[in-house]
C-alpha cells in the first residue's frame, strides 16, 4: 500500500483511496499490475507497480487493486500482464491512460476506477491514417476542450459517476450524450440525455450524481449530429452497479468505457507502384508529383487509400536490375528515378526545356526503360543544378532540410560519390574507405575538395525529391486519402547502411523464404540477415529512424515479409537458391539429441549424397562428363564435389568459365539444375558456426538421400522435421516478434499492415492480433488448410483483402492461364456448373472484385490492373504483360507501366462511376459525400454474372 503526505509534526495531506477494477481473463501463472508515472504506481518500473488481485463477481473475473494517494493526484498509467516474477508478458495498446481525479474529492473518499483493457485494434483509429487524414475534418467546427465540473453539493446517499468514452470517429460538429434508464440520463430519450464535454485526445467526459437507490443503472452512449439527429451506439446496454455492502463505500465511480461502439469502419484503396504510373508529364516512368493525379482519380473512384511499393534509392549496380525496389541502396534516401526535372526550377533555359520535351518522346515506351530514364533525368538535373546550386543550397528551406537529415544524407552522398569513383558499390573494394568512420566522412564531404559539387548534387536531388513527395503527401491528406508506403525486410549487402552500420548485419549470410506458393524451390533475396542482438543495444535505433523517416510522407505502411520479424530464412552467402536454409532464430537439433534417437552417421546425412546410379538417372549418358568435371570419386560409386564447385555460386561460376564449357554449351541450364539437385541432396544441414548443431532440410522426404535411409532413421527424421518446423520454435518466435515489432509500431503513429503470406507459424496471427497488425488475404493463397480458394465473406475484420498483389499474376492473367483451376473456381466460388468463359470478361472481374468489396475486411485494396479490367477498353494488352514481379526469377525486370495515362483515366467518368458504385453499395467509407448514394450502409443490388440485377 503506497502512502503520501509527510508525517511528523505537520498536518498530513488529504488522502483518498483509488480502487482499480478491470475485467480480464488470464492463463495460469499470469497476473495483472498497473505501472504508471508516479511513485505510487512504480514510476514506470513494472516490478514496482501496483499488483492486482483476481476477484470473481458473478460469471466475470475482475482484477482489483487499492492504493492511497493525495487528493490532487494525477498520473499516467497502463495495465500489464506479468508472470510470477513480474516479467512482462504483454501490455495494453494505445496511448497511456491519464488519471485525473474528479472534482470535489475529499479526505478519505474511495474513487473506484473501472477500466477496460485497451486492445491494439481499439487504438487503430488514433493512428495518423485516421486521426490526421480520414477523420481530420478541417472544414468542420473544431471541438473545444471543456472542463468537467460538478455543480452540486453531495450528501451521504449520493454517488458521483464519471462517464468517460473515446470517440475517434466522431463527425465534426457532433456531440456525445449518455442516455439511460433514470431521469438524469433522459429515460432513454437521447435529446434529454447527459451531455459529455470534449476533454482532448478524442476523449469525452461528464459527471452525474446518482442516488444509491437508483443502482444498477443501464445506459448507452449516443452521438447527436449538428442537425440534431441521434445515433445510438451498437451492442447491448451498458450497466453500472455499486456494492452497497462494502464497508468502505465508493463515493466516486470513474467509468472508463473504452470506445464508442460504432459499426466496423471499412475502406478501400488502389495499389500501384510509382514506376508503373503513366502521365502526360513523366519521362518514361512515374514520378512523385504524378501521385496528385492518382489521388484525384482515387477520390473520384471512392478510394481512401493509395498503396505504393518501396520508393527508396536502389541504384546499386547502375544497371536495369536495380529496378528491384526491395533491394535498398539506402533505407532513408528517395529514388532519383521519381524526380520531376521540370519542377526543379522556374527558370529552366529554353535548350534544357527542349531536351526535356525530346526525352518525353524518346522515353514514352510500353515499359519502363530504367537505365535510360534515370540517366536522362540525372543529366538534365545536373544542368539545372549548375545554374541554380548557390541559390537553392543557400536557401533557408534547404538548410533546414540538411539539418534535419544530415545523419543519413551525408553518408549517402559520400557513398554515391565513392560508388561512382570506384565504379562499384561493393565497399570492400574501396581501399582505405572500405571501413566507414566519421573522420573519413567529414573529409570526403568537406568544402574545398574537387568533388564537393558532386556531393552537393546528391544533397540537391534528395532535397527536391523530399519537396516533391511532401507536396504529393500533403495533397493526399487534404483529399482524405492515405498514402501507404512499403517497409522492405532487407537492404542490399552493398548499401550505405551496411557500410555505415556493419555490426547490425550478418554479412556472411543471405535472406530469403522457404518454398511456398510463390516458388517451390524457395527464394534467395541476397540481403544479409539482421544482427538483432546488436540492434537491441540501442533499442533498435536504426529501425526507429527508418519509421520516423517514412512517417514524413506516409500515414500507413506495409511491413514486407512480417514473418521475418518472428524468424528469417537464413542462407549461407554462397547459396544461389533459397532451398537449403534454416530459420534464425531457431532451436537446432543437437548432436546429443540425434545420438539419443539412434542417428549417428552425421556425415552421411549432412553432405551431398551422390551415387553413380543417381548420376546416371539425372544426366543419362552425359554423367561421365559431369563427374569428370565437377566430382571426385572418394570410394567406389560414391562421389563428392570438387573444391572449386562445392557451393551453388561456385557451380554457376564454373559452368560459365570452365575451359570445358563447350561440352555442355547447349545443356547449360539442365546441367546447372542437375548439379543443384545433387548439392541439395541432404537431409541435415550442419551449422557452419557450431558443427554439433543440425537443421532438417526443408522437404527432406523429397530427396534420394532420405529415400535410401533405413526405416528407423526415416521415422525419427520425420518426427524431428515436424517438431523443428511446426512445434519447438513457436514460443521462441513469439518472443522474438514481441521484442522487435512493438518498437516499430511505437516509432511512429502510422497505421501498420503486415504481409503475412507463405509458411505461417502458429504464433504469427495471435501476435499480430495482439499488436493490432492488419494481415493480408489473397483469394488464391488461402491461409486456411484444405482450401484452394479463399472465401472473402469469411475473412476477419483485421485484414486487407485483395484478388492479387504485385508478387503474383493479375486477376486477368490468373484466370486465363489455367483452364482446370478456372473451372474449379467457377464451380466452387461462383457456384455455377456452366463452362466458365475462357477470357476474364468484365463481368467475371466485377463478380470477384465485388466479393472483395463486400468482405468484412477493414480494407479492400486492388491492384490498378485488376480495376481497369472492369472495362473492356482497358483489356486489349495481353494479360501476362501486366505482371509486376515474377518471384521465381531473381533477375526479374520490374518495368511494368500502365498503358493509359492518369489524365485519360480521370476523363473516363464511366469506370470511376462503376468503381464508386462498388464502394458505396458495399457500405465502405469514401472521401466526400456522393449525391444519391445509399448512406445507410444497406447493400445496393448486385450485378450477377448473368447480367441480371
Amino acid at each position: 500500500m503506497a502512502s503520501s503526505g509527510p508525517k511528523s509534526g505537520k498536518k498530513s495531506l488529504n488522502t483518498v483511496t483509488l480502487l482499480f477494477k478491470l475485467p480480464y481473463y488470464t492463463q495460469w501463472g499470469q497476473s495483472l499490475l498497473i505501472a504508471g508515472s508516479e511513485p505510487a504506481l512504480g514510476s514506470w518500473n513494472v516490478k514496482q507497480g501496483l499488483s492486482l488481485t483476481p476477484v470473481h463477481q458473478d460469471t466475470e473475473l475482475f482484477w482489483c487493486g487499492r492504493v492511497s494517494v493525495a487528493a490532487g493526484f494525477t498520473s499516467e498509467y497502463k495495465y500489464y500482464v506479468v508472470d510470477d516474477n513480474k516479467n512482462v508478458l504483454r501490455f495494453e495498446s494505445g496511448e497511456k491512460r491519464k488519471l485525473v481525479l474528479p472534482e470535489g474529492v475529499q479526505d478519505g473518499d474511495v474513487i473506484e476506477i473501472r477500466d477496460w483493457w485497451q486492445d491494439a485494434s481499439d487504438a487503430l483509429f488514433l493512428r495518423s491514417a485516421f486521426k490526421n487524414v480520414i477523420f481530420n475534418d478541417t472544414e468542420g467546427v473544431k471541438k473545444e476542450v471543456q472542463p468537467v465540473s460538478l455543480n452540486k453539493s453531495l450528501d451521504s446517499e449520493d454517488i458521483v459517476v464519471q462517464f468517460v468514452i473515446s470517440c475517434p470517429r466522431l463527425v465534426s460538429g457532433s456531440t456525445v450524450v449518455v442516455t439511460g434508464s433514470n431521469p438524469q440520463l433522459g429515460r432513454w430519450q437521447a435529446q434529454d440525455g447527459l451531455k459529455l464535454s470534449y476533454v482532448g485526445g478524442s476523449m469525452w467526459k461528464a459527471n452525474c450524481v446518482l442516488r444509491k437507490s437508483e443502482f444498477p443503472v443501464k445506459y448507452k452512449y449516443c452521438q447527436i449530429s449538428q442537425a440534431g439527429n441521434p445515433s445510438l451506439e451498437l451492442g447491448p446496454n451498458r450497466e453500472v452497479d455499486i456494492d452497497l455492502s462494502s464497508p468502505k463505500q465508493s463515493r466516486y465511480v470513474v467509468l472508463s468505457d473504452g470506445a464508442l461502439r460504432d459499426a466496423p469502419w471499412r475502406g478501400a484503396g488502389v495499389a500501384v507502384p510509382v514506376f508503373s504510373i503513366r502521365s502526360d508529364e513523366d519521362l518514361g516512368v512515374g514520378e512523385f508529383l504524378d501521385l496528385k493525379l492518382l489521388v484525384d482519380w482515387a477520390v473520384n473512384s471512392g478510394f481512401h487509400l493509395v498503396q505504393l511499393l518501396p520508393i527508396n534509392d536502389t541504384s546499386v549496380h547502375g544497371m536495369w536490375w536495380d529496378s528491384y525496389p526491395y533491394s535498398s541502396l539506402s533505407v532513408f534516401a528517395l529514388h532519383p528515378l521519381y524526380l520531376r526535372v521540370q519542377a526543379l526550377s522556374d527558370a529552366i533555359p529554353a535548350d534544357v526545356k527542349e531536351e526535356i520535351q525530346q526525352a518525353k518522346k524518346h522515353l514514352d515506351k510500353k515499359d519502363v526503360d530504367y537505365e535510360a530514364s534515370l540517366s536522362t533525368k540525372m543529366s538534365i538535373a545536373r544542368k539545372i543544378f549548375n545554374l541554380e546550386k548557390d541559390k537553392v543550397l543557400n536557401s533557408s528551406s534547404f538548410k533546414q532540410f540538411l539539418s534535419e537529415n544530415e545523419e543519413w544524407l551525408k553518408p549517402y552522398a559520400a557513398f554515391c560519390f565513392l560508388r561512382d569513383f570506384f565504379e562499384t558499390s561493393d565497399h570492400s573494394q574501396w581501399g582505405r574507405f572500405s571501413e566507414f568512420s566519421k573522420e573519413k566522412l567529414e573529409k570526403l564531404i568537406s568544402e574545398g575538395t574537387l568533388h564537393h559539387d558532386v556531393i552537393r548534387f546528391h544533397y540537391y536531388v534528395q532535397y527536391h525529391l523530399y519537396m516533391q513527395l511532401s507536396e504529393a503527401a500533403t495533397y493526399a491528406r487534404k483529399k482524405k486519402v492515405i498514402l501507404k508506403g512499403d517497409l522492405p525486410i532487407g537492404v542490399d549487402r552493398n548499401s550505405v547502411d551496411t557500410w555505415v552500420y556493419p555490426t547490425l548485419f550478418r554479412m556472411n549470410t543471405a535472406t530469403g523464404a522457404p518454398p511456398d506458393y510463390f516458388d517451390k524451390n524457395g527464394q534467395n533475396w541476397g540481403f544479409p540477415t539482421y544482427n538483432w542482438e546488436e540492434m537491441s543495444k540501442d533499442n533498435y535505433g536504426w529501425w526507429r529512424a527508418r519509421l520516423t523517416q517514412m512517417a514524413k510522407y506516409f500515414t500507413a505502411y506495409r511491413i514486407d515479409h512480417i514473418l521475418g520479424f518472428f524468424r528469417i530464412w537464413e542462407l549461407p552467402d554462397h547459396a544461389a537458391t533459397g532451398l537449403v536454409g534454416k530459420f534464425r532464430p531457431s532451436i537446432p537439433l543437437s548432436q546429443d539429441e540425434l545420438l539419443s534417437e539412434g542417428l549417428w552417421d552425421f556425415d552421411r546425412m549432412s553432405r551431398p549424397y551422390i551415387r553413380q546410379e543417381i548420376l546416371e538417372e539425372k544426366f543419362g549418358s552425359f554423367w561421365t562428363v559431369v563427374a569428370a568435371n565437377f566430382l571426385n570419386e572418394y570410394q567406389k560409386h560414391c562421389y563428392e564435389f570438387k573444391e572449386d564447385c562445392n557451393t551453388e555460386k561456385k557451380i554457376i561460376a564454373k559452368i560459365k568459365t570452365s575451359p570445358e564449357k563447350s561440352l555442355w554449351l547447349e545443356k547449360e541450364d539442365s546441367i546447372r539444375r542437375g548439379l543443384f539437385d545433387l548439392i541439395q541432396n541432404i537431409v541435415l544441414i550442419r551449422d557452419p558456426e557450431d558443427p554439433t548443431k543440425f537443421y532438417p532440410r526443408f522437404n527432406l522426404e523429397d530427396t534420394s538421400s532420405f529415400g535410401d535411409l533405413d526405416e528407423h532413421s526415416k521415422n525419427v527424421l520425420r518426427r524431428l522435421y515436424y517438431d523443428y518446423y511446426f512445434a519447438r520454435q513457436e514460443n521462441l518466435w513469439r518472443q522474438n516478434a514481441l521484442k522487435t515489432l512493438p518498437v516499430l509500431l511505437n516509432s511512429s503513429d502510422m497505421l501498420a499492415c503486415g504481409e503475412d503470406l507463405g509458411l505461417i507459424p502458429a504464433c504469427v496471427h495471435p501476435v499480430m492480433q495482439e499488436l493490432g497488425l492488419i494481415g493480408l488475404r489473397i483469394q488464391r493463397m488461402p491461409s486456411e488448410p484444405n482450401l484452394e480458394f479463399g472465401i472473402p465473406s469469411q475473412y476477419s475484420y483485421m485484414t486487407v483483402c485483395a484478388p492479387s498483389c504485385h508478387d503474383c499474376s493479375t486477376l486477368r492473367a490468373w484466370w486465363e492461364e489455367d483452364e482446370g483451376r478456372r473451372s474449379r473456381f467457377y464451380k466452387t466460388v461462383v457456384g455455377s456448373d456452366e463452362e466458365p468463359p475462357s477470357r476474364c470478361t468484365p463481368e467475371v472481374v466485377h463478380f470477384i472484385v465485388q466479393q472483395h468489396f463486400d468482405a468484412p475486411s477493414m480494407w479492400a485494396i486492388f491492384p490498378l490492373q485488376d480495376l481497369l479490367a472492369l472495362k473492356d477498353k482497358y483489356t486489349t494488352r495481353p494479360a501476362p504483360e501486366e505482371t509486376i514481379n515474377d518471384p521465381t526469377n531473381p533477375k526479374h525486370y520490374w518495368r511494368f507501366r500502365v498503358h493509359v495515362t492518369l489524365e485519360s483515366l480521370l476523363d473516363d467518368k464511366d469506370i470511376q462511376a462503376t468503381i464508386k458504385d462498388l464502394v458505396t453499395s458495399s457500405g465502405r467509407s469514401f472521401p466526400g459525400k456522393v449525391e444519391g448514394a445509399d448512406e445507410s450502409g444497406e447493400k445496393l443490388s448486385k450485378v450477377q454474372l448473368n447480367g441480371k440485377a
